[in-house]
This record gives structure tokens, sequence and C-alpha cells, in this order.
């Protein structure tokens, strides 16, 4: 009996050990950005800041605040900018020297609207993260104006799978 006792413990541990599961941790499983680079127009390879700059998304009426842009940013020369998954077009009103009128309260600068058109696509990553949305075929149109502050537009990559790179140049 004294023998049976530590076998039926080392029987009954290695159960235990062998049942359980390893911790799946999701690194990553984050739907990916657009990536947008603002250039110079007269130097399309180099970099030009935009001031205070403010996003402002049309559909929920939502301003871009995310860890790589605050609303009214100083200066930044790219942004993230997250597309909608449950429909394949996004509108974003871009708006130059953004503030606002201090009698009104209302949205002073030059406003931009840009329509995103693109397709979505299901990835599996893991287990553990499960599934995100990537884009196909990223489409950007901005309706002519004589006072747009974005003069000219160009897709970079049209698919979205990370944001490593820029995806999108807007000129001005």
């Amino acid at each position: 009996m004294k023998k049976l006792i530590p076998i039926l413990l080392i029987a009954l541990v290695i159960s235990y050990v062998s049942s359980c599961e390893k911790d799946d941790i999701c690194v990553d499983g984050d739907t990916p950005y657009l990536v947008i680079g603002f250039y110079n127009i007269e130097d399309t390879a180099s970099f030009k800041r935009v001031t205070s700059l403010r996003v402002r998304g049309i559909d929920n009426d939502s301003i871009l605040d995310n860890d790589s842009f605050n609303d009214r940013a100083t200066s930044p020369d790219s942004i993230l900018v997250p597309l909608r998954t449950n429909t394949t077009n996004t509108l974003y009103e871009f708006i130059y020297n953004s503030a606002a009128n201090s009698d009104t309260g209302l949205e002073t600068g030059n406003i931009d609207t840009l329509s995103i058109s693109y397709s979505t696509r299901e990835a599996f990553v893991s287990r553990a993260c499960g599934f995100v949305m990537n884009y196909d075929g990223v489409n950007i149109a901005l309706p002519e104006s004589a006072s747009n502050w974005i003069q000219d537009i160009s897709v970079v990559q049209s698919t979205v799978e990370n944001t490593n790179n820029i995806h999108v140049k807007i000129f001005h």
C-alpha cells in the first residue's frame, strides 16, 4: 500500500501537468491602420509637415486622436488612420490650420474631404489573436476645389496589411 500511494501521486501530478494548456498571448492581432504621409508638392521626395492638423470622421463625427496622432497636432509628417471594417468606404475631413472660432466654436481652417474606398479581407493571425481585417484596392478621392490645400494624392500601396510603410502620399 505504501508503494501504491507515491505511484498514484506521481500519476496524478503527471496527468494534471499534461492537461494544462499553454498561455496564448496575442502580440500581432491588431487590424492595421492606413498610413498617410505628407509631402512637399515642389519636392515630392521630402516630407512637409502640416500645421495644426485635425482629422475628423464624417460617418461617425469623431475626431482622430490616437497613439500616433494628437488632435490639432502641431506639425505631423505622417499619421495612422483607421478604416471602417463594416463597410467599404470611409470619409474623413482633413483640416489644415485647424482652430475653433472663439465666438461660435465652429471649425476654422481649410477643410478637404477625402473618400477612401477599399475592399475588406479577413486574415487569420493565430488562435490567441483570431482574425484581423486587411484592406485591398485602396483608392482615395478628393473633390476638386479652388480652395483645396491638398494638391495631389498618390496611393503607394493599395493593400493594407501592416503599418510599417506609407500607403498614401498627400502632396501639399
